[in-house]
């Protein structure tokens, strides 16, 4: 069952409660650069991207915030470090919701409540990113040390077992990330603000879903999911189906990133395919296809490439299998909304179960 958290909204898009899982990129250009942020934006939503995010490191992108919001038609989120006038800048240009980290602004505390006014006065929700990478590195380290090594009745110190000194290190590193997630939204509650999302990413799948269970049994704010610098395509993709998967599975989690070192427009269709998988979101194509073997008597793998390419933007809920001989290949398109199965250079095509037409292979 899904954890029931407090809903908030990031422009038009409900985040939390009883509201779909909302699937987020982030564009790669300079934001200043508009023509390019734009197309970006419009790729992104023609894959399915529901809200997107968008770097603002200097004051040039920050001025870019209103004309970007011009042209597209989701909702913008602008990632904010350090400058709390930045934070203040986008909001005046009409952004959607900010992303910051609390602990890294200059003057901490003072520039948050500043920004936290700025949102409560122009209804804009504000994201708070914790990553494990943030938390202390000298802390950080003094715990690693005390954790590696231990001092023994007799004496003498002794090395703690590899594998028992890396679950205490994770254990108190996601302990601490909770504990700043926690007191950055007391500072915003104290200022009666409560439009909050919360994260709390690392590259390391296990701490991320340690710190997001943590998180999840002391509060009731929505959580954005993701798995920070997963890596390539593949190794992100393998990465963030493993750690979104436990997550979305014990129901936690209320909107969701897919992050890869690729175009961002290939990070949507991931995410989706998690989501179908775990019977959480039914949009797109369920895709079915078998992974070819001494039995095939077409080009399986081709003619699978060919038809999810062509059916890569469709957002109806169908199922589609492609299936390439008589053993599996009849039910198992039997069962699709349409299915192909071939045998000997040809392909019977079935829809809802009837054979419709058969065709050549090529």
């Amino acid at each position: 069952m899904r954890r029931k958290t407090r809903q908030i909204h990031v422009g038009d898009v409900a985040i939390g409660g009883d509201a779909p899982i909302v699937v987020q990129s982030m564009t790669t250009t300079y934001t200043r650069d508009v023509e390019s942020t734009v197309a970006q934006i419009h790729r992104l939503e023609d894959v399915g991207c529901e809200i997107v995010r968008v770097a603002v490191p200097e004051e040039e992108d920050a001025l870019a915030i209103g004309e970007i919001k011009k042209r597209i038609h989701i909702p913008l989120v602008a990632d904010i470090h350090y400058k709390h006038s930045l934070a203040l800048e986008v909001i005046r240009q009409g952004i959607d919701c900010v992303r910051i980290n609390p602990g890294n602004l200059i003057n901490g505390r003072k520039s948050l409540e500043q920004i936290v006014a700025a949102c409560k006065e122009r209804g804009i929700a504000m994201r708070i990113g914790v990553n494990s990478g943030s938390i202390d590195a000298l802390d950080q380290r003094a715990q690693m040390q005390r954790i590696q090594v231990r001092l023994r009745d007799d004496g003498v110190l002794e090395r703690t077992d590899p594998a028992e000194a890396r679950r205490k290190e994770r254990e108190h590193l996601t302990e601490r990330m909770v504990s700043k997630a926690l007191e950055y939204i007391s500072w915003c509650e104290e200022l009666d603000f409560h439009e909050i999302k919360v994260s709390l990413k690392s590259s390391s799948p296990l701490t991320a879903v340690e710190a997001y269970r943590r998180f999840s049994q002391r509060s009731d704010y929505p959580l954005h999911l993701g798995i920070t610098e997963a890596g390539t395509l593949v190794t992100g993709a393998v990465k963030s189906s493993v750690g979104l998967g436990l997550l979305l599975a014990d129901g936690i989690g209320d909107t969701m990133r897919v992050s890869l070192s690729a175009e961002p427009d290939e990070e949507i269709p991931v995410a989706y395919e998690i989501l179908r998988s775990l019977e959480l979101r039914n949009r797109g194509v369920t895709f079915v296809s078998c992974p070819s073997c001494g039995r095939v008597e077409i080009d399986v793998i081709g003619v699978a490439n060919e038809v999810e390419k062509r059916l890569s933007k469709v957002q109806t809920p169908i199922h589609v299998a492609v299936m390439g001989c008589v053993v599996n290949g009849p039910g198992e398109s039997r069962d699709a909304d349409v299915g192909l199965a071939g045998g000997k250079g040809r392909g019977v095509i079935f829809r809802k179960g009837e054979v419709i037409k058969t065709v050549p292979e090529d």
